[in-house]
This record gives C-alpha cells, sequence and structure tokens, in this order.
C-alpha cells in the first residue's frame, strides 16, 4: 500500500523528519484518493479536521523516533538515555545539593536540638538540623542545618533568624556566617546534560595511565567534583603558567580540583600519574600503598584548591517601561545560569577566558523587551569584555555582583 506521506529520511548526517505541513500535504493527498477525488481540502470540513488528527499522530510518533535516535548520540542525549550512557562508563549523574550552614542555636543547657529541627531564614526558606546537638553550659552550641530544598539557594550571613518548629527551651538562632559560595556551602543543581556529558567525555582517557589525559579524567570523574584544570612541565626548570603566572616546578604536575574529597583527589592522582613525576599545590595529602604489607610506604601528593574569584557584570539595557517588575532579577537568574552551564554549552571554568559577549544571548533570550545596550565584566570592578582565569583561579558569580541599569 502506497502513501503520500513523506517518510523519515536517515542521512549520514543523522535523522531527518518530515515536517507537519509536509506531513498534512500527504495526508490530504491520500484522502482525495482514497474518496475518488475533488474532495474539499479546507481544514475546516470534516474531512479536513480527521487529516489535521492524522498529521498530529504522525508528527507525534516522528518525533517520538528522533528523540529516541538522539537520546542514544552522546552529543544530544539527556535525561534516562544519558544517564544509561553514562552507566556503561560506571559514571552517575551528580545529584542537586542542598545549601548546608552552621547555626548557632542558644537556649537552657541540656536541649538538645535534633536532627530535623527546623529553622527559617529571612526569606522563608525552611533548614533542617542534620547533626544533632546539646545546648552545654554556657547557653549556645554550633551544628549545622541544610536547606530543605536542593540547589544553590544563597544565605547571607545573620538571615536566619526564625525558630521554625519550637522546641522547649531552644530560644534563638542565627547564621554569624552566610553561603553565598560553594566553598561556604552553597548548594547545586543536579548535573546538566552539558556538564554530564563533558565529565563523560574526559572520564574515556581515565582509563589510561601515566599521561596527564588519564591524571585529569580519573579526578574529574570523583563525586563532587565540578571543574579540573591539569598542567604538565616535563622541562628541567620551573616555569610560570597562565595570568597569574603560577610556577610550577620542574618535572612536575600540576592538578587544580574545585569540590569533590582531599584524600580521593590526592589516591587518585597517585595512582594514575607516573612514576617519579612530581607534584605541585596547596593542599598535600598523604597516600599510603596498601599493596604492602606493615610499615607501609608513603608518598606525599599535592594537587592546587584554586582561589575562588569573584566575577562582576554589569548589564545596561535601553530604557522600556514594559519590563516586569522582577526584571532584574530575571536577568541575574539567566546569566548565573548560563555561567554555570544549566544553559548554554559551557560554564566558565578554572583557566578559561570569559568573554562578556557570551552572556549577551542569556538576556536576550528572555523576550524581546530586554534591549541590552552592553555587558561588561571583570573581578574588581566591571569595566571589561573578557577576563581571563588563571590556573589556580575558580570563577564565581552571585546575583549581588550582577548590576542592572537602568
Amino acid at each position: 500500500m502506497s502513501t503520500n506521506v513523506p517518510a523519515i529520511q536517515w542521512n549520514p548526517t543523522g535523522i531527518v523528519v518530515p515536517t507537519e505541513a509536509a506531513i498534512l500535504a500527504g495526508v490530504q493527498a491520500d484522502w482525495n484518493s482514497a474518496c475518488g477525488g475533488n474532495l474539499n481540502p479546507d481544514l475546516r470540513t470534516p474531512q479536513g479536521q480527521l487529516a489535521q488528527s492524522e498529521t498530529a499522530i504522525i508528527a507525534a510518533a516522528n518525533a517520538d523516533i528522533a528523540n529516541i535516535v538522539n537520546g542514544i548520540n552522546p552529543a544530544t542525549s539527556s535525561g534516562a538515555f544519558q544517564d544509561a550512557i553514562g552507566f556503561l562508563y560506571f559514571m552517575e549523574r551528580n545529584p542537586g545539593t542542598a545549601t548546608v550552614i552552621p547555626l548557632l542555636c542558644v537556649g537552657l543547657p541540656g536541649t538538645v536540638i535534633g536532627v530535623g529541627a527546623q529553622a527559617q531564614d529571612t526569606s522563608g526558606n525552611i533548614y533542617v538540623c542534620t547533626q544533632a546537638a546539646t545546648i552545654p553550659i554556657g547557653g549556645s552550641v554550633t551544628t549545622t542545618f541544610a536547606n530543605a530544598q536542593l540547589g544553590p539557594i544563597a544565605c547571607p550571613a545573620n538571615t536566619v533568624t526564625t525558630i521554625y518548629q519550637a522546641i522547649p527551651g531552644w530560644d534563638t538562632v542565627n547564621n554569624p556566617t552566610g553561603a553565598t559560595t560553594t566553598a561556604t556551602g552553597l548548594g547545586s543543581n543536579v548535573e546538566t546534560p552539558a556538564a554530564f556529558e563533558y565529565r563523560r567525555a574526559q572520564s574515556i582517557a581515565a582509563n589510561g595511565q601515566g599521561f596527564l589525559g588519564a591524571v585529569y579524567g580519573a579526578v574529574f570523574g570523583l563525586a563532587g567534583v565540578t571543574d579540573v584544570y591539569a598542567y604538565e612541565n616535563a622541562t628541567a626548570a620551573a616555569v610560570n603558567v597562565g595570568s597569574t603566572s603560577y610556577s610550577v616546578a620542574k618535572n612536575a604536575i600540576y592538578v587544580a580540583v574545585v569540590g569533590g574529597t582531599a584524600q580521593q583527589i590526592g589516591n587518585t592522582i597517585w595512582t594514575k600519574k607516573s612514576p617519579g613525576c612530581n607534584t605541585v599545590g596547596n593542599t598535600a595529602v598523604t597516600v599510603v600503598d596498601a599493596n604492602y604489607s606493615l610499615p607501609q610506604p608513603s608518598y606525599t601528593i599535592n594537587f592546587n584548591i584554586p582561589t575562588n574569584v569573584p566575577i562582576l557584570f554589569a548589564v545596561t539595557l535601553a530604557s522600556n517601561t514594559g519590563l516586569p517588575g522582577n526584571y532584574k532579577t530575571l536577568i541575574q537568574n539567566a546569566i548565573i545560569a548560563a555561567f554555570t552551564g544549566v544553559t548554554g554549552t559551557a560554564r566558565a571554568r578554572v583557566g578559561s577566558l570569559i568573554l562578556a559577549a557570551n552572556f549577551y544571548g542569556a538576556v536576550l533570550g528572555l523576550g524581546p523587551l530586554y534591549q541590552v545596550t552592553s555587558i561588561l565584566i571583570g573581578t574588581s570592578s566591571a569595566t571589561l569584555t573578557s577576563v581571563q582565569m588563571g590556573i589556580d583561579q575558580n570563577p564565581t558569580l552571585v546575583a549581588g555582583n550582577i548590576s542592572i541599569s537602568p
């Protein structure tokens, strides 16, 4: 049985599905032929309605097939299909994490602040106790609370001031220190498809041994690690690298790591680097060779925890009275999403060149009312069109560092 409906095309570059207009034309031609010709093609007629319904069914089926094809391609995969690809590499998507802060609890000595106790900040966010504590003589104790919601929810100092669920003997609560960056306890979103694919691609080299890519890929695959920068100095003299002229010793590898556990990072570098290769950085870990009986030999492995460098943004818009009342918050959220890789294809990383031009799309994507005249960035003031990060610098961004005018 023949049909005038165009079929899916399978090209060397991938799948091409016909447009709904082409499908509708084919369906109408089929109906016209089946009814002996001269059928009124007006979509308002009964046969027109049937043709539209059949077109929608075919287009939906084609879209499902295209989604399956894209799902098995690592470059376009997302969701459950991407998770399945990750399982082939013994990888799992990094889950979202909650903002964690220390809270100072004041009250009657002997009062127990149990796991599950709740406090609230001035924005209405609920924080739940994750580590039980008893108020000692002196009347105060500091223990850990986590935001009830996952994600990078900022918690400035002195904002968690309300006891949400009363506990007899617990009088006041406060957070003397805040969580505004990852380093201070700010949470994170679930790993995005782009970030997960980047990490999967890097993990391929982790199967190797003794070369820089193997170290890089293996460290990047560790739980909690969000960024890695690796450099090898194979010369007989120290070299200065990057915009901060970071000194890498002779015959050494330099590995900068954001996130993760120090001991795991040190163990991984030791198992992947070449024998006799030196390591440099501001963090030292002792690694024990468990292949021997006691006394077991131990080694010092160094790596670098980059300095967090706040990036400043200055966004200037054309004056427009039609913008919503929360337009500044919407712009800040859009820029942060692009900066962290939640949207787009690349996040700002250690040692990367951050271009202000890369963030125009994030703002313009909010709609035609958002007419951008300029976006400038910087570290001390937002006056530049680009910022080059050093190999020992981790770029960070919070909403308070994004100024918008008017």
